[in-house]
């Protein structure tokens, strides 16, 4: 991390724009926020749908941008190469190490399969203690009430203490989202 960029956030999100335009709006300021604090953009380095609205909002800003990829998606994910640092992995699972550990914060857009897939690695490995980095869940209109559910239900059901739910937070809005980044930064 240069020495100019005080903070970077991971941004898991998905590669379609999903059917409610407020998720689009909301990548286009997430991406414009994490310019405006001086931040970096760690995110999965597509050219596409959320990914791509967040990274050339935060481009268009001023951010630095750093996307991570694995080669197989490439193409399918349109890697996105005039970032600030363009990364290739060989797999899924060094993909999402190599942004966890660049990170100082993750933010959870609405996504699909692969969003949560990242949201619960990170909240698993905090976890077991192998980072204590905020997760936040950026509920954009609701979209991610089922996943705060599944959580509640995991923990009432016994296979998780109920301290899980203290591992990540819910935010309804970009506003709240950088408001509790700037408290736990």
């Amino acid at each position: 991390m240069s020495d100019n960029i005080s903070r970077s956030i991971c941004v898991y999100c998905g590669s379609r724009d999903g059917t409610d335009p407020a998720y689009a709006a909301a990548a286009e300021e997430l991406g414009a926020g994490i310019a405006a604090r001086g931040w970096r953009l760690v995110y999965g380095a597509g050219d596409v749908g959320l990914m791509g609205r967040t990274a050339r909002a935060a481009q268009a800003a001023g951010a630095d941008t750093f996307g991570v990829i694995p080669k197989h998606l490439l193409d399918w994910e349109v890697g996105k190469r005039d970032l600030t640092r363009f990364i290739v992995t060989e797999t899924m699972h060094e993909r999402k190490k190599v942004m966890l550990m660049n990170a100082d914060a993750v933010v959870v857009l609405p996504g699909g399969a692969g969003s949560m897939d990242e949201f619960f690695e990170a909240l698993t490995w905090r976890q077991l203690g192998l980072h204590d980095k905020p997760i936040i869940v950026m509920n954009v209109a609701g979209y991610w009430d089922p996943l705060a559910a599944l959580v509640e239900r995991i923990t009432g059901h016994g296979f998780a203490d109920a301290s899980l739910t203290d591992l990540f937070q819910i935010e309804p809005d970009v506003a709240a989202t950088f408001t509790a980044l700037e408290r736990l930064l």
